[in-house]
């Protein structure tokens, strides 16, 4: 295997369809999880399941239920992660919040918010990247898929349900935060490192990204000088948890190869998410060991005792009740779409009303989804 570096996600996945139907593809592509049915949709790759018998019983099931279409595994997990709750301990001591207890709901974050304004700590209340992402996990905690069709997984999506009593929570939720001025981003969409400096700066007290900066957060909240805690994705009130929505990328291997070579970049995606390795990879990095081996490894190892941040992302994601809500959206425009949701967010931020907001997103949405879809007709 020689590795080449092509850039972000969207730029590998589109430098990767370029290169097959050039006749020259890679033998393995990572891929982020809204990629997968574009990347379906190219013709470029071939469902993992149909290279050679592979027993995937051992890989988590949130995890390949996200990568299993039409009943084939299409491709291997191997980055994955989903949103938690961080936040600074010692700022809600001083708020007089007790830190074993974070908020676990849109209304304890906002009854939390009351108490640090009041506390004058000279820092805000939360803070978060905005992005499509979250959106589709506060739906799927709602029991509402993102998309209509099963989730773009039963045929093809042609429309988003944001315009709906689940989706209005969410940009209600936006929009209580911006008219107290308890919400802190940079203003940019998708600014992960950004919103991830706004805490470890401790310029918020709240603040919501993957599992797999746990690591980096942790690091950064020991140089910054407080401690950091890990909770459960706050959810929409009236919720009944159920999990997360699976995020981060898996490992695709291309049509146009022969079947010795499909063959052995089956082999080494398979050996970079052995037991061992996955174990490893989640200590390193924060991502999910997705295999149950590797989390019984981990426990023998005591790696949960002693590493109590990632034991509670770890138990959001095993408690994840299958559905086509939790299983993720699937659509080939989703890159565009998700933009399009974080700019419906960021016109309620900017003080739009939550109703203009969510009809305009939804059908911004819906046309990008005609258009994509016009192509398959």
């Amino acid at each position: 295997m020689v590795p080449s570096y092509k850039g972000s996600y969207n730029d590998s996945l589109q430098a990767t369809i370029l290169a097959a139907r050039q006749g020259r593809p890679p033998a393995l592509v990572q891929i982020f999880e809204v990629g997968s049915q574009l990347a379906l949709d190219s013709g470029a790759f071939q469902p993992v399941s149909g290279i050679k018998r592979v027993d995937f019983s051992d890989y988590l099931r949130p995890v390949i239920n996200y990568y299993t279409i039409g009943g084939r595994v299409n491709s291997l997990p191997f980055n994955s992660s989903s949103p938690v709750l961080y936040y600074n301990q010692d700022l809600m001591q001083k708020a007089g919040l007790n830190p074993k207890q974070p908020p676990t709901t849109f209304a304890g974050i906002l009854s939390a918010c009351k108490k640090i304004e009041a506390a004058k700590l000279g820092a805000n209340c939360f803070g978060m990247s905005l992005n499509g992402w979250f959106i589709e996990q506060w739906m799927a905690q709602q029991g509402a898929t993102l998309l209509n069709n099963g989730n773009g997984r039963e045929k093809r999506a042609t429309s988003v349900n944001l315009d709906s009593p689940q989706g209005r929570k969410i940009f209600t939720f936006f929009k209580t935060l911006q008219d107290n001025k308890w919400f802190s981003y940079t203003g940019k969409l998708e600014d992960w490192d950004g919103s991830d400096a706004i805490f470890t700066n401790q310029k918020v007290v709240f603040h919501i990204t993957s599992t797999a900066d746990i690591g980096n957060i942790r690091d950064a909240a020991g140089k910054s000088g407080f401690k950091v805690g890990v909770g459960v994705l706050p959810i929409p009130d009236g919720s009944k948890r159920s999990g997360v929505v699976i995020g981060g990328a898996s490992l695709w291997i291309p049509k146009a190869i022969s079947k010795a070579q499909a063959e052995g970049a089956l082999d080494f995606a398979l050996y970079m998410t052995n037991t061992r390795n996955m174990a490893d990879w989640h200590k390193l990095t924060g991502y999910y060991p997705v295999r149950q081996s590797s989390i019984a490894l981990l426990r023998q190892q005591g790696w949960f005792s002693q590493s109590p941040l990632q034991l509670v992302a770890f138990n959001q994601l095993t408690k994840t009740v299958p559905s086509p809500a939790t299983a993720g959206g699937l659509n080939g425009a989703a890159i565009e779409t998700r933009r399009i949701m974080e700019e419906g967010v960021q016109k309620v931020l900017g003080g739009a009303s939550v109703d203009s907001a969510v009809k305009e997103t939804q059908q911004r949405v819906n046309a990008a989804l005609s258009q994509y879809n016009s192509n398959f007709r």
